[in-house]
């Protein structure tokens, strides 16, 4: 049955789907804006530690302010769902505790969102993680302790982790061989580089754009200096068991008819290191003139053809190919963000299926320096003036001590890193009683106790 009509059923039968959302920014703002227009999707509670963020959010994705009312503790958002109205609070615990099916993580922050995806699943509430950050970090980890709990842990559709997933599922089901998987966006060398004081000069916005207030520097910086990139594709990595290149992510100024020509293993006349990878296309020359039909809000698939007749097939039907035949591309152009997330909703408690999950920890994402690190510096975390994230493989991670990049918030340098070296462990004061380094440090253990298992 259709997601579709398994929403309407529990319209007719007045069950909808209690939908809890922590966050309101830019993405939950285009699911509510949705969800409130979808059958069988009831929005229970909106948290936010800024609650007017919240209320905003909701009344422009048109609710009424009538249909608006403070969440003081979990018996009112639970008071609230018979009356049909919103709950708004400034603390999560109050929706995280409520009768609720499902709860959608959209803070972005690694510390609150393991807290949250934790506690979610704790009280018996599936998890749909749109905070990428946090996936990257813990995904794993989140995943084993919802199928301990018979819950559903489930990247977001909408945001391109999910939808490059369902590509590969799509590509392995009919028995092709997944080479290469990954998105676009918009790069240079120099951008691992920049700081929220340059982003908004390389991203060309005006300054009557960024006045209007509606644009947070740091967290656009980390679009731009492929910190966003690495953990995107680390999450893709720990969903579908593929394996990051030791070079991390190359960024080929490439159009769609050449991806099947230049995302293949380098020993077959491509730029890969191996198959069954990752990898970013810029959607710009390093001139910095556009490429046409760029890629820069579209995810892809590369894959092997593996048969006479695939290959005729690719032949015939004008498919994105290789000059060879044998390898083939598939793309789409364009992703709708937040708006398309209801399908990841709906699916994870109507079908108790995720949308993507993390199946292993084959990927990580390392702080690298942006600048030379003295003892005494403080991190800054994703987007900020010290640190950018490197996509690597999570067994070299955990070997060499890296730091991951959702742990360099807020953290003080110890020893001195050179620029572009990667942060340690061992160069950090990092707090080691909180629940987001514990739940990291026991994924890390269960990886290195695989690497070298007790004979």
């Amino acid at each position: 049955m259709s997601l579709l009509a398994l929403l309407q059923r529990r319209e007719a039968a007045g069950r909808p789907v209690r939908v809890g959302v922590i966050g309101a920014g830019t993405f939950s703002t285009a699911f509510l804006n949705q969800a409130r227009r979808t059958p069988g999707l009831r929005v229970a509670c909106v948290a936010d530690i800024h609650p007017q963020k919240a209320w905003d959010a909701c009344l422009a994705s048109g609710w009424p302010a009538g249909a608006l009312a403070p969440g003081r503790s979990p018996g009112i958002v639970n008071d609230l769902l018979a009356t049909g109205k919103v709950a708004i609070t400034d603390d999560a615990d109050h929706l995280l505790h409520a009768d609720l099916d499902v709860v959608v993580e959209c803070t972005g922050l690694t510390g609150p969102g393991a807290y949250h995806a934790w506690t979610a699943l704790d009280t018996g509430k599936h998890v749909v993680m749109v905070n990428v950050e946090t996936d990257a970090l813990l995904g794993h980890v989140l995943q084993q302790k919802a199928e301990r709990h018979g819950l559903v842990y489930s990247m977001a559709y909408g945001d391109q982790p999910a939808i490059i997933s369902e590509m590969i599922d799509w590509a392995r089901v009919i028995g092709l061989e997944v080479v290469c998987a990954g998105k676009g966006t918009r790069y240079q060398p120099e951008y691992r580089y920049s700081t929220p004081d340059t982003v908004w000069d390389y991203m060309g916005f005006t300054r009557e754009q960024v006045e209007t207030g509606h644009y947070n520097a740091q967290m656009y910086n980390s679009f731009l200096d492929t910190t966003k990139s690495a953990i995107e594709m680390c999450a893709v990595c720990n969903a579908n068991e593929l394996l990051p290149q030791v070079c991390g992510l190359q960024f080929p100024a490439i159009g769609p008819q050449e991806l099947p020509t230049v995302l293949k293993p380098a020993a077959e006349g491509g730029i890969l290191e191996q198959a069954g990878t990752v990898e970013v296309v810029a959607s710009e020359n390093r001139d910095g003139t556009p490429i046409q039909n760029n890629l820069r809000w579209g995810v892809y698939i590369v894959f092997k053809a593996g048969t006479p007749l695939v290959r005729r097939f690719f032949e015939m039907h004008d498919f994105l190919r290789d000059p060879s035949g044998e390898y083939g591309a598939y793309y789409r152009p364009f992703h709708m963000i937040g708006l398309e997330l209801g399908i990841s909703v709906a699916s994870v408690v109507l079908r108790g299926e995720a949308t993507g999950s993390p199946i292993g920890f084959t990927a990580d994402v390392a702080a690298t320096a942006k600048k030379d690190l003295k003892p005494g510096d403080m991190l800054d975390g994703e987007g900020g003036y010290t640190v950018f994230g490197r996509l690597v493989p999570a067994r070299q991670s955990v070997q060499e001590r890296h730091l991951p990049m959702g742990l360099s918030h807020d953290v003080q340098m110890i020893r001195p890193v050179a620029k572009d070296a990667v942060v340690t462990y061992d160069d950090v004061i990092v707090d080691e009683s909180s629940l987001v380094y514990r739940l990291r440090r026991q994924q890390e253990e269960a990886l290195r106790r695989s690497l070298h298992p007790i004979e």
